[in-house]
């Protein structure tokens, strides 16, 4: 073994707060190759390191780099919780990030010189110098905008089954400069969320309205927008709506802020799930934390779906049990009704993602067809519009 990468292999080995990063593929794969003897067994861990920056896109610095970043150690929780660090800790981080530095720049050819093999016969990667210290105090000093562990480099969460919060895996990009209309609606959610990140009082917020006019679009378009001021979504189905007060937990003291999304609701009067929403709307402590808000979206105006039995039924208190059903939606701060567009509205749509799109076709067939294609569906809407288009290319 070389000088050098015997240099990096031991001081990789004394790693201690980045110990996560340690236990990831890529460092393991490093470890093994080190732990060769002979050659062809060298060669073939070497692959297998390569292999792993594939994985991440062929850039060993720039893999390196995400690792460190998304690790949750306890220095950078500390951090982030404004408690004292211990001298010792912190100067086992600037040691620890020297060496990831010297092990991010290990080239193919220092394998090379290793295995004793021109660079030519063995796989090549991307590598570069890089100051890894310099740009963690970074992410340390802006943390409530880069953000640490998991949220360090994703917009969109959701709650496992397994009670984890994990990244959505090809989440929506979609940006606000994508929609077409429904304007107003659009900047009241916007300047919430602006007032939210900026710390004065934002509103837990509904839309409502009719199916297909862009309501959870709005939302996820919302957090792309201000992800990089710290702004990130985690989605939570209406029966994972029990774990509200686990998810709170777990985000608060966090420096980022969360919207918490709750996509397509309605209950049923008798839902045990309906308390829940309920106590985290009026500010319950067990189920809200001081950096999120409620974005939910709906079909209906009034959440709580009723019969006609209903409003009559055998309760004593009866108007007491339709009022408190019929207001949840009343306890969100900011209700934003979404309408389905008139005509007008609707073939502007159409027209503009005809153009989007590179479609050429006479204005008046184009509307004909468009309002030929919206009398099929049964009624118009942005996303029939969508699929309207859609269906001509």
């Amino acid at each position: 073994m070389t000088n050098k990468i015997r240099t990096v292999y031991q001081k990789l080995c004394a790693v201690s707060v980045f110990i996560g990063v340690n236990r990831l593929p890529l460092v393991q794969a490093f470890f093994h190759y080190c732990k060769q003897s002979e050659q062809a067994d060298k060669l073939c861990a070497y692959a297998a390191f390569v292999a792993e920056t594939y994985q991440g896109g062929g850039d060993l610095t720039a893999l390196l780099q995400k690792q460190i970043f998304e690790d949750e150690n306890v220095y950078v929780c500390a951090v982030a919780q404004g408690k004292q660090v211990p001298k010792l800790i912190q100067q086992s981080v600037i040691r620890e990030l020297d060496a990831f530095a010297l092990f991010g720049a290990l080239a193919p050819v220092d394998f090379a010189e290793d295995l004793d093999l021109p660079v030519q016969e063995i796989p090549a990667y991307i590598c570069r110098e890089y100051d890894f210290n310099g740009a963690y105090q970074d992410r340390l000093f802006n943390l409530n905008r880069y953000g640490y562990g998991i949220f360090s480099s994703q917009a969109m969460f959701r709650l496992s089954d397994e009670k984890k919060i994990e990244p959505i895996v090809s989440a929506d990009t979609i940006s606000l400069d994508a929609f077409i209309g429904y304007d107003n609606e659009r900047a009241q959610v916007v300047e919430n969320t602006r007032a939210f990140l900026s710390g004065r009082p934002a509103a837990n917020a509904l839309l409502c309205g009719d199916a297909g006019t862009g309501k959870s679009s709005t939302v996820k378009a919302v957090a792309n927008a201000f992800f990089d001021q710290g702004l990130r979504l985690i989605e939570l189905r209406k029966d994972q709506l029990s774990l509200l007060p686990y998810v709170m937990a777990k985000i608060s003291g966090n420096p980022l802020k969360f919207i918490i999304f709750i996509d397509d609701l309605s209950f049923r009067k008798s839902d045990d799930d309906f308390s829940m929403l309920k106590a985290a709307l009026e500010g319950s402590a067990s189920a809200k934390a001081d950096n999120a808000v409620i974005y939910a979206t709906s079909n209906r105006r009034h959440i709580i779906k009723e019969s006609f039995g209903d409003r009559e039924g055998d309760d004593v208190h009866r108007n007491d049990t339709l009022q408190e059903t019929l207001s949840l939606s009343e306890r969100f701060g900011l209700v934003v009704l979404f309408s389905k567009p008139n005509k007008p509205l609707y073939l502007e749509i159409v027209k503009r993602l005809a153009q989007k799109s590179g479609i050429r076709m006479d204005e008046t067939q184009l509307f004909v067809q468009a309002e030929a294609f919206a009398l099929r569906k049964g009624n118009r809407s942005a996303r029939c519009a969508e699929q309207f288009i859609n269906s001509l290319l």
